[in-house]
């Protein structure tokens, strides 16, 4: 199936103690290439992260972000208070209270702030981790089918422009006798009219010459055997990107050795239009897988 570059994908859910949120974007690229944004307490997955994508995709640049929002009950919830420490506290003021002669009921706020008195209990980070890469294979099996949707669409645009090209090849091959003709007789009357004496098979020879330079056969049959080579590509279940840049670039060579044997104005036309439906086909090809 022909995967485009070129998609976005974003999945969020609930994790162990916040809101887990990863976003996808990848554009085309010659190779695999990833750019990664993620919290401080998520960058250890980074190796684990690069390893999913290469095992899913060939090519591409990708941009992968991931945003966590811890849930406020639960960093209130993973406080916890050092009674003993808030006991030995608390007999201390009372120790000094009666040194001092002054019943005054201990300042709590302040005592909150002692070092040690409260802790703070850090959440299970890799069971939070495991979580996140859990939702990033749900994100990434979404990016993919987005690749996959557009490279469905581009199927879709070079279908029919593989058609022209076999329509183009169709025009001149309709015009070539009529072509020849016209050819052979205007390099008799041109020789004739030298008004030298020359032998028939000397002629002949010559004509057929000229005739050979001028022929497109060849390369009409390659055209129409590229687009059969494409048209078998699209049917691969494979990345096939790089082989049908190629097919493009085989298929323009083509198109502009016909131009340049061109002697008729139907054929000039038509080597014209066959480099636009190339050139058309090959900035959808750049996107593709």
């Amino acid at each position: 199936m022909i995967r485009s570059m070129t998609a976005y994908a974003s999945r969020s859910a609930a994790g162990a103690s916040g809101q887990l949120t990863w976003e996808v974007r990848s554009v085309n690229q010659r190779y695999l290439e990833a750019s990664l944004r993620l919290p401080e307490e998520f960058r250890a997955l980074e190796p684990d992260i690069r390893a999913r994508l290469k095992d899913r995709f060939s090519r591409g640049k990708f941009d992968v972000t991931l945003r966590y929002q811890p849930d406020p009950s639960s960093a209130s919830a993973s406080l916890s208070l050092n009674e003993p420490l808030a006991e030995s506290l608390l007999a201390r003021h009372r120790d000094l209270a009666e040194l001092a002669g002054d019943s005054a009921p201990p300042d709590l706020v302040r005592l909150l702030a002692w070092p040690g008195l409260v802790a703070e209990q850090r959440p299970d980070f890799e069971a939070e981790q495991a979580n996140a890469m859990a939702l990033l294979d749900d994100t990434l099996g979404a990016l993919l089918a987005a690749r996959e949707r557009e490279g469905a669409a581009i199927v879709e645009m070079l279908e029919p422009r593989l058609d022209g090209i076999l329509e183009q090849a169709g025009i001149v091959r309709e015009h070539l006798p009529a072509v020849r003709t016209a050819l052979e007789t205007r390099f008799r009357e041109r020789l004739e009219g030298l008004g030298a004496d020359i032998e028939p098979g000397r002629m002949e020879q010559e004509i057929a010459l000229q005739l050979g330079k001028l022929d497109v056969d060849e390369e009409l049959d390659r055209l129409e055997a590229h687009v059969a080579e494409v048209r078998r590509v699209l049917t691969l279940d494979e990345p096939v990107g790089r082989r049908l840049d190629f097919l493009m670039q085989e298929l323009n060579r083509e198109a502009n050795t016909l131009g340049s044997k061109s002697v008729a104005t139907e054929t000039t036309g038509v080597s014209v239009e066959l480099k636009v439906l190339i050139e058309q086909m090959r900035e959808q090809v750049q996107n593709v897988e």
